[in-house]
Order: structure tokens, then sequence, then C-alpha cells
């Protein structure tokens, strides 16, 4: 029994060494800290999920876009960041027992694989092409790699005085542009835009429209802001409409009362500019325009009713300040006094004879009335008085080419208020040899008022306006013979006052 008892001892006893042979592994660990930031502004990105492959240890980043993963076993690992609308990025790291190892995450937003428009290609009109109308429409061709849908912007510039049309948010790749000046190159560009990538733009196309025609006939429409627009155009019987109507001045300024001189071949005009009234000249299709006066306004009663007048070789114009006449070169330069009124009345209309030897004038007071016709030499000097001493308004003032006629209009209804409403406005003919007044308003309907009449260029019709006196009505534009009264009216123009005819 003793023995058996001894060898067991001495079996424990060798189990016992054999185990401390073997090596007892101790676990070691390491610190895994760093920062999550956008690739591009390396603003920080919170509460972006941080995780270690393959443990699956996860942490998320503060407001500041930091993190700590503590008590990392040692070994290689792969470290992503990801969180919503950026792409997952990935980090290989080694953790070393007791050290700290730090990485940081550019992480770019999801779009960042995106891929732009295709260059827009510019198709119609094609670069460079003339003679095009005053609407075009433009088309050009563009896609999307990742069919991701577009908008197109559209910059339209032209040669003149540089304005520039800018149309955004269009979805087609076709757009109609209207409304074009004639006789002017045009610069146009598309971008594309799909709203993740930067737009991108199409090569600069250019095109011309064809040259002005010529048209004969000037007028002013109200547009919807209250503002006057000039317009030109010519009238076809024919066709009993009106043809190659050109918007010659902007609806964002106030112009009116057109006058042209074809020696010059410019339009002069009324406009406001820095809550005064000047006067400003333009070419026959309404580019090039120039400011002529400056340290005299133009001024009087009523600038709806001013009219002033060019000289006939197109060199000077006459115009009115209250109850002073000056004249001024085309150019601005030259401004003089030319005639006062003893009586102090305001000049409201005035008119130049072709041969510069006759101007004609209507006065009247601060309310519109105590009206006078008459003529003056260019010293000054009363040569004829045509009109005075009548109730009522008046006005219209059209000398004929070879001084022996004066056209003008007047209220025969004698009727005065502060309104200035006109009951029964006819146009007269003045013969200057004879004396004598003709009323040429034979046709013309009850209710209505007859203004602002012109002499056409053969001065055997005359262009003027028809409205009704209720003083809120459309205006229309008609003319009508001056020998054959009884013939009918012709409708030029609706919806247009203060005509033009050259």
């Amino acid at each position: 029994m003793k023995k058996l008892f001894n060898i067991l001892i001495l079996l424990s006893l060798g189990l016992l060494f054999n185990c401390s042979e073997d090596k007892i592994d101790v676990l070691k660990y390491g610190t895994i800290t760093g920062r999550v930031v956008e690739a591009n502004s390396f603003e920080p990105i919170e509460n972006s999920k941080v995780s270690i492959s393959p443990t699956n240890n996860t942490v998320f980043s503060d407001a500041e876009g930091y993190f700590v993963l503590l008590d990392v076993e040692e070994g290689d690992y792969s470290v992503n960041a990801t969180k919503e609308d950026y792409l997952t990025a990935f980090e290989p790291i080694t953790v070393t027992a007791d050290v700290e190892v730090n990485v940081i995450f550019e992480m770019e937003d999801d779009n960042y694989l995106n891929r732009p428009p295709l260059t827009p290609i510019l198709k119609t009109p094609i670069d460079g092409v003339k003679n095009q109308e005053t609407m075009v429409a433009l088309t050009w061709s563009s896609s999307d790699p990742d069919n991701d849908p577009i908008l197109y912007k559209l910059e339209l510039k032209n040669d003149y005085d540089n304005s520039v049309i800018a149309i955004e948010d269009i979805v087609d790749t076709t757009y109609v542009v209207s409304d074009l000046k004639y006789g002017v190159k045009y610069f146009w560009q598309i971008a594309a835009n799909d709203d993740i990538n930067p737009e991108v733009l199409s090569v600069i196309g250019a095109f011309e429209t064809k040259v002005n025609p010529e048209n004969r006939h000037l007028y002013v429409r109200k547009h919807s802001n209250n503002n006057n627009v000039i317009y030109s155009s010519n009238f076809i019987v024919n066709d009993d409409e009106d043809m190659n109507e050109v918007q010659l001045t902007s609806e964002i300024k106030n112009s009116w009362r057109p006058r042209k001189n074809q020696t010059s071949n410019l339009v002069a005009f009324l406009q406001t500019t820095n809550n005064e009234t000047h006067l400003f000249t333009m070419e026959a299709n309404g580019s090039n325009i120039r400011q002529v006066t400056s340290e005299v306004a133009v001024n009087g009663y009523d600038l709806n009713e001013i009219d002033f007048s060019w000289s006939s070789n197109g060199g000077r114009l006459i115009y009115s300040h209250y109850d002073k006449l000056y004249v001024i070169n085309k150019d601005g330069s030259g401004l003089s006094k030319i005639y006062e009124t003893p009586d102090g009345s305001f000049i409201t209309e005035c008119d130049w004879s072709n041969d510069e030897s006759i101007i004609a004038l209507k006065t009247n007071d601060y309310r519109g009335y105590e009206v006078k016709i008459f003529t003056i030499d260019m010293s000054g000097n009363l040569l004829k008085t045509i009109l005075s001493n009548v109730k009522g308004a008046a006005g219209g003032l059209n000398i004929s080419i070879d001084n022996k006629n004066l056209l003008f209009t007047r209220d025969v209804s004698g009727y005065e208020n502060s309104n200035k409403r006109q009951l029964d406005t006819r146009i007269f003919v003045y013969q200057f040899s004879a004396g004598i007044t003709t009323d040429i308003s034979e046709q013309k309907e009850n209710g209505t008022n007859d203004l602002d009449p012109r002499f056409s260029p053969n001065e055997s019709e005359i262009i003027f306006v028809n409205t009704s006196n209720d003083g809120i009505s459309s205006s229309h534009i008609y003319k009508m013979s001056v020998e054959n009264r009884n013939d009918e009216r012709m409708l030029l123009f609706s919806n247009a006052i203060m005509p033009d005819w050259e």
C-alpha cells in the first residue's frame, strides 16, 4: 500500500512539471483615435459610425468629428466610417500594445462619382448665319451620363448696347426668342446643370438678324407697367394688318413722342431720366440711343402733350422749357434760347418749317387753356396769329412742306375742366395765304376726338389719333384724305398714340 502511494505522488509531480513547460498567452491592447471630416471643406462630420473589422467594435464621432476606440487588441484591422449621404471610407491600421493609433477619414459625398452633363452642342441657328428673323428658335443638344435631370440656362447678348437676356430653368433643348432688333448681331451660350456638378458651358454661337425694313410709321403704345414704348411699322393695305412691327424702346424706360428725320435717319423722342424729361435720338432700328439735352430739360404744362421739332437737315432740334424756346444741335452742343413768351404762358408745342424760316407755336396757361397758335421767325418776331381768344383745348401743329398750310386741332365744344377732358376735338387746315381755316373732320363719329394730326409724306393724306371723349377708352391711329374728306377713314394701328409718318 505504501508503495502504491509513492507511485501516485511521483505521477502527480511529473504532470505538474510537464504543465509548467507550456507558455501562457497574455492579451495586450492599444487605442484607435481619429477624426471624420468632409473631403473638400474639412468640416467635421458628426455621428459618423466608425467600425473596425473583424471585431465590429463601433463608436460614433462627436460634434467635432472626433472618435476613440479603447482596448483594441493588438493586430491588423480595417477601420471604416459611414454616414448617410457620404461614401463609406476605409483605412487599414495596425494596433500595437499601449500605443495610440490615429486615423483621419476624409469622406466624399455620395455624388462624388457622379458625372456632369455632356457639353451642350449648339445646333440652330448655325454659327455666323445672317438674315435671321426677329423671332428665332434656338436649339441645342446634351445628355447626362447618369441620367440625372438637366436644367439649361440661356444667355443672349447683342452687339449694339450689350444688354443681356438670361433665361433660367429651361427643361427642353429648344427655346424661342422674340422681339429681337433688326440688323443686330447676337451671341448666345447654353449652360447645362444637373444640380450636382458645376454647370457645363457650351461654346458661344452668333447670328445676325435681317436688316431693318423701311418702316415709315412711328407710334407709341402704353406698356402694362404704365411706361410708354415706341414702335415702328409698315401698314400693308392689301393685308389690312400691321406689318413688320418693331419695338424700338425698352418697356423699362418711359419713352414717347417719336419724330423721325429722313436726312439724318434718326428718330428723336422724349424719355424720362433721373426724374426729368430729356430729348434723345436713336437709329431707326432702336439702337445707338443718345441723350441730347442735359443742361435745360424739356418741361411745361403737360409732358404728354409737349412736342418738339427737327430742322430739315437733321442737324438741330427746337424744344420748350416752360415759357422759353430753345434750339440745340443733335449732339447736345450749341444750346441757345431763341424765344420767350411775353406774358409767361407755356410753350407746349412747336413745329419748324422745311426751309427753317417759320416756327409754329402753341402756348397755353398753367391749366392748358387760354390757347394761342401763331408763327414766329428765327429772330422771335411774330409773323401770324392763327388762333386766339377761344375756349377749350387746342394743339397738334404741323406745317406743310411748302409752308402753305398748317394742321392743328381744337375742341370746338369750348369745354374746360380740371381733368383736361376734351369733348369734340376736330382737325383743321389753316391756309396761310388766304387766312382760311377748314374743318376736315367731317367723318369723325360723335362723342370722339381727333388728335395729333400729321401730314403724310406726299401731304395728300393725314395720319391722326381718334378716341372716345370719355378720356379712358383706347386710342387708335387712322389715316384719311385731305381733299376727299368724304372718303372712309382707314384704321392703321390699334391701341396706339402719337403717330409720325415719314
